[in-house]
């Protein structure tokens, strides 16, 4: 616990706030700028006494309920909510998360870009939704069910889901979707589906286990693909993403090197994804 950090970062977020910001009126009298230390310990639930004490350095060890009390009472964002907790050292706390519907701000996006290989996966790895080109690259990703939605059982499950990568990518495509499940699961928990996929795998893939047991950590972009197409052939292709807000959505968008070989491909495959919409 950072007790200097906690009570510099209280008290300028305290003087950041406007009453009006919170629904109370400012009066004639008001001297400071901001909130004062006993609206700010209304509003969070708690006695002016504690408040003052955190701000002061002389506060006790606040728990994971009084800071999230703050973090209500402050309107904190949710990156302001996190740094508060990883500055009373704890871990950021855990969220819901969707999984399963695109969120609309994802899909107006998506829809922008009829013409582009693109699609939204969710942190399972997942496909919620693809754009006609995409499926003419990757084929149909959302038709699958059960464990087999996540392109990461998939890999270490079903022989076909290499065939689309050269099989000198198969090793660093196999430690990337690891350590995207080990995020996943990281964050979700046991007990979660994130969980469910891990365990499975472990019963059923030795190189799973192998890759599993060395804690990878996810690469912070998507790096350069290369597939395999059955009817246009090699393709080497560049990924970018776009996050979700709340992290458990992720739309990637692949492209070309503007007038490669691969930039003439990826138009027939836009072609063909027209012919199949």
């Amino acid at each position: 616990m950072n007790r200097a950090q906690i009570a510099s970062f209280l008290r300028t977020r305290r003087e950041a706030l406007q009453p009006e910001d919170v629904g109370l009126p400012r009066g004639p009298r008001r001297r400071t700028g901001g909130l004062r230390r006993e609206e700010v310990a209304a509003l969070s639930g708690m006695s002016t006494d504690y408040y003052s004490r955190l701000e002061q350095q002389r506060g006790s060890h606040p728990s994971e309920q009084m800071l999230a009390a703050l973090a209500r009472g402050l309107r904190l964002s949710r990156a302001e909510r996190d740094h508060l907790f990883q500055l009373a050292g704890y871990a950021i706390p855990h969220r819901a998360v969707r999984a399963d519907h695109v969120n609309p701000g994802m899909m107006r996006i998506l829809d922008r870009l009829h013409d582009t290989p693109a699609q939204v996966v969710n942190h399972l790895g997942e496909t919620l939704a693809q754009t006609p080109p995409a499926v003419a690259l990757l084929g149909d990703e959302t038709r699958h069910t059960g464990l087999a939605r996540s392109a990461h059982h998939r890999w270490f499950t079903d022989p076909r889901a290499r065939a689309l990568h050269p099989v000198e990518d198969h090793e660093t495509q196999s430690r990337l979707l690891v350590g995207h499940l080990h995020a996943a699961y990281t964050r979700d928990g046991r007990g979660s589906r994130a969980a469910t996929l891990v365990d499975d795998l472990l019963e059923r893939s030795t190189e799973f286990t192998r890759l599993w047991q060395e804690h990878p950590v996810p690469a912070g972009y998507c790096p350069p693909k290369r597939f395999l197409h059955p009817e246009v052939g090699p393709v080497e292709l560049h990924c970018q993403t776009l996050v979700d807000p709340d992290e458990s959505q992720t739309l990637l968008v692949f492209t070309a090197v503007p007038g490669s070989e691969s930039d003439d491909k990826l138009r027939l495959l836009t072609v063909i994804g027209a012919q199949l919409g």
